[in-house]
């Protein structure tokens, strides 16, 4: 169940039982990484065990983007981040709107107003990093001194490490703004993908025998301009899912919205004829049809080159058969699609 609240007076569904309480965790959660699905995970666990609603908490905009002046890209639109968070097994996710007056609350007012009146909470997760409220005094070690006091329990995972480096939001953009697909996707249990509507661009794919999909901006960050071996698929319009993504609690990849192709997609401004503004293109390998006005998403595996300027159509299509063939050979790779 996803609800959204400009205020912090909440409104709940009879249907959401909260006699027993609730086991609450709280973050941004952009990109629902490894070490977010790990504190999910155990949120969910902790509340089945003691027979209560497991709640996770977020926000929009990004408290970054009303804070500061350069926020950092978004790695998920927000509907997928819901979609990922009730994915995780959270019986509620409340979707909070963020605004300086919010940013100005003290933590005491924050827990009592929404998380104790508001969702009778019995236990509090929280990330090793976590704060909230005026100057950022919401943390882990203030909260438990109001719990004590209020009557819930807090509990901090220590940070979710792979290889021995921890994961977070900020590293994972730093592989994709490096062109490192495989290891972003390594943090976040699932490719990074972007979905947008397929457009008409300048055309010059079909005539060079290579036909491919324009899509518009998402929001989300792309990685770094060059040449990508990805997957691409059709998402149904009810689902807000990454259609590969790793559901929580599973190593099983899950492909939510059927056929997925393999497919070759170039990040970049098209030198070869010019200078032109940034632009995702994607041509499906053993695809035919129409994609004009469809929602499609591309989730990024390897990047195969630097977009570079050619001298001529002829020399350009020679390098778009050898990417197609390398293409072909990464994602043959079955652990391709399970990052």
């Amino acid at each position: 169940m996803i609800l959204t609240r400009s205020s912090l007076t909440l409104s709940l569904p009879p249907a959401l039982d909260l006699s027993a309480g609730t086991h609450v965790t709280i973050g941004n959660f952009d990109g629902v990484h490894l070490g977010h699905q790990a504190l999910l995970a155990r949120t969910r666990e902790r509340a089945a065990r003691e027979g209560c609603p497991a709640v996770a908490v977020t926000f929009e905009p990004h408290p970054l983007e009303v804070l500061t002046p350069h926020a950092p890209p978004r790695l998920t639109t927000t509907p997928a981040r819901l979609a990922l968070l009730e994915a995780a097994g959270m019986d509620l996710v409340l979707l909070v709107r963020f605004t300086r007056e919010f940013a100005a609350m003290t933590p005491e007012a924050f827990v009592r107003r929404l998380l104790l009146d508001g969702l009778r909470m019995r236990r509090l997760s929280l990330g090793h990093d976590f704060s909230l409220g005026r100057g950022r005094s919401g943390t882990p070690e203030r909260l438990a001194a109001i719990g004590r006091s209020s009557g819930f329990s807090v509990h901090t995972l220590a940070p979710f490490t792979i290889n021995g480096a921890t994961v977070s939001s900020t590293r994972v953009r730093e592989l994709l703004l490096a062109g490192r697909p495989r290891e972003a996707a390594a943090l976040l249990g699932r490719p990074h993908a972007v979905r947008g509507e397929v457009v008409h661009g300048l055309q010059r794919g079909g005539t060079l025998g290579f036909p491919t999909a324009n899509l518009t901006e998402s929001g989300v960050m792309l990685p770094r301009p060059g040449v990508y071996a990805t997957l691409a698929s059709l998402p149904p319009a009810s689902s807000h899912l990454p259609a590969l993504h790793a559901p929580l609690g599973s190593e099983a990849a899950c492909t939510a919205s059927g056929t997925v192709w393999p497919a070759v997609t170039n990040i970049g401004h098209n030198p070869t004829f010019g200078p032109a503004g940034l632009s995702v293109e994607t041509h499906l390998l053993g695809f035919s049809g129409d994609l004009y006005g469809r929602q499609l998403e591309v989730a990024f595996v390897e990047r195969l080159r630097d977009e570079v300027a050619f001298s001529g159509p002829d020399e350009l299509v020679a390098q778009i058969a050898a990417d197609v063939r390398k293409a072909e050979q990464v994602l043959a790779d079955p652990a391709s699609s399970r990052q």
